[in-house]
């Protein structure tokens, strides 16, 4: 064989030092994995590949975008064993659960700031089409889902619905805040919660679902904010949080753009990002 054939088919292992699970990260993804044999039950078999080198990849995918067979060609678990466990941890909610620990962490460390609160939504293109897409009206009715987040004051993600890209955002109010991850308290007089939204909100619709949930709404367009803004040096729109909380989840690959037909895979990456951005903020992290 020829040294130009082998060099072919010899894998140009990749090092992926830095983008690994940390230790303190891996102190809270740990405790909500659910439990399983190490071995095969009737002695036979490959030994299952440790949870912790499991977690890099799937983080890994996360961070990079890239597909499940390109882990074939780096130094972690090979793509086929990383989406394996991906799936059994979707199925437990383990991503879900993740995030629930992680804004809880932050309330202890920083608090919840539920005195403003922001949401909008983010379209995200889906080539692959599945579950929960639609035609995007912004780019040429390609498919694309669409994402509502709410965070709370310091821009830390509290709730998200996920539906097709032609669903307008006023739709998504319900959902988003019926998927608030952690116990809200209730609103009262000496402690308002103010929901800020653009002016895509401004329906009677939205009013009536944010009364009924005890919000006081604060709709107002761009040009009016604009120049509330100029008229005051320095001043930004307090929905500028979640704004800032989308281009965040933006940076890790796999959510800027969806390659997962499934539904419930999309949305435990979500999760698992918007776990990240909880940690993050709380200082567990770096």
């Amino acid at each position: 064989m020829s040294e130009k054939r082998t060099r072919a088919r010899t894998p140009n292992n990749k090092t992926t030092t830095g983008f690994r699970i940390s230790d303190e990260l891996w102190e809270v993804l740990q405790p909500p994995l659910p439990e399983h044999r190490n071995t095969h039950p009737l002695g036979r078999g490959r030994l299952r590949r440790s949870d912790r080198e499991c977690a890099d990849a799937i983080f890994y995918v996360l961070r990079t975008g890239c597909q499940w067979k390109a882990l074939d060609v780096t130094d972690l678990v090979p793509g086929s064993t990383a989406h394996d466990r991906f799936q059994e941890w979707v199925k437990a909610g383990v991503f879900l659960k993740l995030w629930q620990v992680g804004v809880e962490r932050f309330d202890e460390l920083k608090g919840i700031d539920w005195e403003w609160l922001s949401m909008d939504g983010a379209i995200t293109k889906a080539p692959l089409g599945g579950e929960d897409t639609g035609k995007n009206p912004t780019d040429r009715g390609k498919q694309g889902t669409k994402r509502s987040l709410l965070t709370e004051g310091h821009g830390v993600p509290i709730g998200l619905a996920v539906e097709g890209a032609n669903r307008h955002d006023m739709k998504l109010v319900r959902e988003t805040i019926e998927n608030i991850v952690v116990n809200r308290p209730e609103p009262t007089e000496e402690h308002p919660q103010n929901m800020c939204l653009d002016k895509g909100y401004d329906y009677q619709e939205v009013r009536d679902t944010l009364l009924e949930f005890g919000f006081t709404a604060h709709i107002r367009s761009r040009g009016e904010e604009a120049k509330e803004i100029a008229r005051e040096a320095g001043k930004r729109a307090r929905r500028w949080v979640v704004e800032r909380t989308h281009s965040w989840l933006n940076r890790l690959r796999r959510i800027l753009i969806r390659w997962e037909k499934k539904a419930e895979n999309y949305i435990a990456f979500l999760h698992f990002a918007c776990a990240l951005i909880a940690l993050r903020a709380a200082g567990l992290f770096g």
